[in-house]
């Protein structure tokens, strides 16, 4: 029996070789399954489901996601960040509409490797000024972990050069 990750992983295959009807046909199998996980009790399961959502591209489930990035566990909010930079490579829109709560976990989360995502995800959406000066805040704050600061540097030069000489 195939697991709700082994079907993540087949769905992210067919969609890196661009197997559209693949992945709908995956989706439309593991949709129920994957609601379940991303409810569950158990941190792990939705962990898995979280990631889920960005293997399997499945963009009508960004209600989900924005549910993960909210939730008690670092690993839930971890995977729901890994599924949203996924999701918004090509769609700025999707970073654009949880920028507030991607700010909050840059700036305030417990787990520096999930405020590293966050930054990360801060990337794909528009360079807006007040998301250039946090990150440009926290690259200077010697009190922050060397990996941090260094990701929001580079991501803040990113959205500097995208926004044009104006900011």
């Amino acid at each position: 029996m195939t697991t709700l990750a082994e079907a993540a992983a087949q769905a992210d295959a067919l969609a890196r070789e661009r197997n559209e009807r693949g992945v709908a046909e995956l989706r439309k199998a593991w949709d129920d399954e994957l609601e379940g996980a991303a409810r569950s009790r158990d941190f792990r399961e939705r962990a898995v489901a979280y990631r889920a959502i960005g293997q399997f591209r499945f963009r009508q489930k960004t209600e989900l996601l924005r549910r993960g990035l909210e939730d008690e566990s670092p690993a839930c909010r971890g995977s729901a960040l890994i599924s949203l930079e996924l999701l918004s490579r090509d769609s700025p829109g999707l970073v654009n509409g949880v920028r507030p709560l991607l700010h909050e976990i840059v700036n305030a989360d417990d787990n520096d490797a999930v405020r590293r995502l966050a930054v990360v995800c801060l990337r794909n959406g528009s360079p807006l000024r007040p998301t250039i000066q946090i990150l440009s805040a926290l690259a200077e704050d010697d009190e922050q972990g060397r990996e941090l600061r260094q990701t929001a540097a580079t991501v803040a030069n990113e959205l500097r050069k995208r926004a044009g000489p104006s900011r």
